[in-house]
């Protein structure tokens, strides 16, 4: 064989296993409770239009093939390692403690429902969701609607889920009042709690870690453009999730409630509870019948630790998206 055509054919066989490690292919299929996104005819995530009066993304399957939140309480009995605590932390959602009276984020009267799916479809890199939802009161009035585009991918081994929705209020006044039960929200797996707040009392907890480089209950209530959350899961696997925000969003950075026992939120609107001194109403939002605002966020779910991979240059790429 001719040396050039060895050399090519060198090549072709060292860049190989590189393409078939990345390329994956996406598939989609709605169920009667929404749609199942899968990579390479395997479950990656689904969609659920509606438990218990929100929509949630559950199960998400991680880059090691494991769960990556609680399975508490859509699975009633949970898991050996998880706390039965908090049955309104629901996998991953977006809703908020107090909207014009309202508690969506709590078991409640009030409820957001889900009207249609605006569209679906996927293509080499991605899978595209995008959902139009109702914010209704306790009277099932319409208080507001918002516009979810999520977006599930792949950052080499990394999975991604990008949250964007916009809000807009339909009442004649519609207020996003200052609370700390909020909004945007991960249940993380129970073996990554970071105080060991769990049934198994002699296994160690997570680490979590904002962009400032603070640390456990030091990231609380804090500004940041992203956290991360890792640790070991019950079969061993370390793994992590970080949530970043993109500057774009509304109030960038946003402050998080995130709680050493597994609670992982991005929250804009509690600021009289993260920040001390500050009005009840501080991080109170009010709008007028037609106003909105836009939230936006990426999910990463990643192999081992915060340090095993460089946040600030992914949140760098990120943050260029348009």
């Amino acid at each position: 064989m001719p040396k050039i055509a060895l050399r090519l054919f060198s090549l072709c066989l060292f860049l190989l296993p590189t393409l078939s490690l990345t390329a994956a292919e996406w598939s989609l299929k709605q169920t009667d409770k929404g749609y199942q996104i899968n990579i390479d005819d395997k479950l990656f995530a689904e969609y659920l239009t509606d438990f218990k009066g929100t929509p949630i993304i559950y199960p998400i399957i991680g880059p090691t093939g494991q769960e990556m939140t609680r399975s508490y309480p859509m699975v009633p009995e949970g898991k050996p390692s998880e706390k039965l605590d908090h049955p309104h932390h629901r996998s991953l959602w977006f809703n908020h403690g107090d909207v014009n009276g309202g508690d969506y984020w709590a078991t409640s009267p009030a409820a957001i429902k889900h009207k249609r799916f605006v569209k679906a479809e996927q293509d080499a890199q991605s899978v595209v969701l995008v959902t139009e939802n109702e914010w209704r009161d306790k009277e099932k009035a319409a208080v507001c609607t918002d516009v979810r585009k999520i977006r599930f991918g792949l950052d080499g081994e990394n999975r991604l889920i990008d949250f964007d929705v916009t809000v807009t209020a339909v009442a004649e006044t519609v207020v996003f009042v200052d609370t700390k039960e909020g909004s945007f929200g991960i249940r993380v797996p129970g073996r990554l709690d970071a105080d060991g707040n769990r049934k198994d009392k002699n296994q160690s907890g997570g680490t979590i870690v904002n962009a400032e480089g603070l640390k456990g209950d030091a990231a609380w209530g804090k500004r940041s453009s992203w956290v991360d959350y890792s640790g070991e899961l019950d079969n061993g696997d370390v793994v992590g999730i970080a949530i970043l925000n993109h500057p774009s969003s509304f109030r960038y950075p946003t402050y998080w409630h995130v709680r050493t026992y597994g609670l992982f939120a991005a929250n804009p609107f509690g600021i009289h509870d993260f920040v001390k001194g500050e009005k009840a109403d501080a991080g109170s939002h009010t709008m007028k019948k037609g106003d909105s605002f836009t939230l936006r966020y990426r999910v990463v779910f990643h192999k081992g630790t915060s340090e095993s991979l460089d946040l600030s240059k992914i949140f760098e790429e990120y943050a260029k998206l348009p």
